[in-house]
């Protein structure tokens, strides 16, 4: 099966930094597939969630997602690679508190025309339809203003936003570090059903090892930056 992820020899640092943040031989995601990746704060997490995305300068060859080499990229090129092909899940959610939840939802699909047309005929309702399989019961909350929902609302606001419009690739950034150990689990589990209903694979970066369980494989930051190999 083609490899949705391809890292290999990606070194980086950085500007200003005289050591290398990330040092990876090789790391590899199946089409479909769920990582758990766990490391300790600061450990470099969030920096190689950045690399994937195109945030930073990267040397062509070094990383390839959907079979885009993702270092070859510049300037708009990168912004629309990131809005076609991937989800992204932030700690802090990065919602736009004055659009409701149904419009922030939306938003990839206006940065997207591919997001748009997977999507389907109505993304407002796909939206919803993403809002309500991550438990919005209310209705009446779909299009409440972002910035008058509870914490726990908002992070599944950001979880449809990164799964509508089908992306292959969705990347989670401690994404459950503001919920308490019962609704944990409960969220996981749901955004592991959701990225499988869209085929999405899931790379998700955390240190908290109680959620390792639900994932297909987990894998330790610092065994890769020492340079193990793993397929």
């Amino acid at each position: 099966m083609e490899d949705l992820l391809n890292i290999t020899h990606l070194d980086y640092r950085w500007p200003g930094s005289r050591r290398f943040n990330l040092s990876i031989a090789s790391l590899r995601m199946r089409r479909g597939e769920t990582l758990y990746l766990r490391g300790a704060s600061g450990s470099g997490k969030s920096t190689l969630l950045a690399a994937i995305a195109g945030v930073v300068d990267l040397p062509p060859g070094s990383i390839t997602v959907d079979g885009i080499d993702v270092g070859r990229l510049r300037g708009g090129a990168r912004d629309r690679f990131r809005a076609n092909h991937l989800g992204m899940l932030f700690q802090l959610f990065n919602l736009l508190p004055w659009l409701s939840a149904v419009e922030n939802v939306m938003l990839p699909c206006r940065f997207s025309s591919q997001r748009r047309d997977r999507a389907g005929p109505s993304p407002s309702a796909s939206a919803e339809r993403l809002l309500g399989e991550l438990g919005f019961e209310d209705t009446a909350l779909l299009h409440a203003p972002a910035g008058q929902l509870s914490v726990g609302q908002q992070q599944r606001v950001a979880a449809a936003r990164a799964l509508i419009g089908s992306p292959g690739l969705v990347l989670a950034d401690e994404p459950t570090s503001a919920l308490d150990e019962s609704a944990k689990g409960v969220f996981v589990d749901l955004l592991l059903r959701e990225c499988a209903a869209a085929g999405a694979g899931l790379l998700f970066v955390s240190h908290d090892r109680s959620l390792e369980p639900h994932f297909d494989r987990v894998l330790e930051l610092s065994e890769l930056q020492n340079g193990a190999t793993t397929c």
